[in-house]
């Protein structure tokens, strides 16, 4: 596969090279990033016409991603709003010996050394979101493994600017972006089942969309919800 980038008046597009049959063009969140898939016979000219005629849309569905609400800087004190699976609790930091956070009904405790910093604090929730996102994901692995009979695949939580999930597909391992803890539980199922479908079927084609409807038939109502929330 090669990559090459076109720039179409302001807009830059990742132009990506695959065995596939026709020309695939998206607009991603967060950040309007622009991607076309191209079958690996079409000349670059010839994507950039494509291109050129979409280029209304493409500003459009950007516009429309870059006005959709956004979460504040956090400054992790008592009583600001924080999201976990989906759901909002207020923020109660109690000073301690012991970094820790402690979930309760309407509420998050978090637990921190007087002279903690602003990057301590984050770290001790960013820490906890971690491990609790990979047993959430995990048991949905599990799960979905049986369903699809796949088996040998590894998975892991990291930051990340552009994406919800990957799946390196060689290396049969699945990367979730942290953030995902605060998204409702049925939007972090849709985004697993979506890296797995990959080990299935690696394009965004016929196949793949066929084998998301068996696996999740409500898919798509997830990935609208998924995208209109804050980011």
């Amino acid at each position: 596969m090669a990559n090459e980038i076109l720039h179409i008046g302001s807009v830059d597009i990742e132009v990506t090279f695959k065995a596939i049959k026709n020309l695939h063009l998206s607009v991603h969140p967060p950040d309007g990033r622009v991607t076309i898939s191209s079958p690996d016979f079409y000349d670059l000219e010839k994507i950039k016409i494509y291109a050129a005629t979409k280029l209304a849309w493409i500003k459009k569905e950007q516009a429309k991603i870059r006005s959709q609400e956004r979460e504040e800087s956090k400054l992790m004190i008592t009583q600001e709003s924080h999201q976990f699976l989906g759901k909002r609790y207020l923020l109660k930091v109690i000073e301690a010996n012991t970094p820790k956070l402690v979930l309760k009904h309407n509420s998050i405790e978090l637990y921190t050394l007087p002279e903690a910093t602003l990057e301590q604090k984050q770290r001790t929730l960013y820490n906890w979101y971690k491990k609790e996102l990979e047993a959430k994901i995990g048991n949905l692995i599990f799960d979905y493994a049986k369903l699809m009979n796949i088996s040998d695949l590894n998975f892991g939580m990291r930051k990340m600017k552009t994406k919800w999930g990957s799946c390196n597909i060689e290396k049969r391992m699945l990367w979730f972006n942290i953030e995902l803890a605060k998204k409702p539980i049925n939007c972090i199922e849709y985004i697993v089942v979506h890296e797995m479908v990959h080990l299935l079927e690696r394009n965004h084609n016929k196949n793949f969309i066929i084998l998301m409807d068996k696996f999740l038939p409500n898919w798509r109502v997830q990935k609208k919800i998924l995208n209109e929330l804050p980011l």
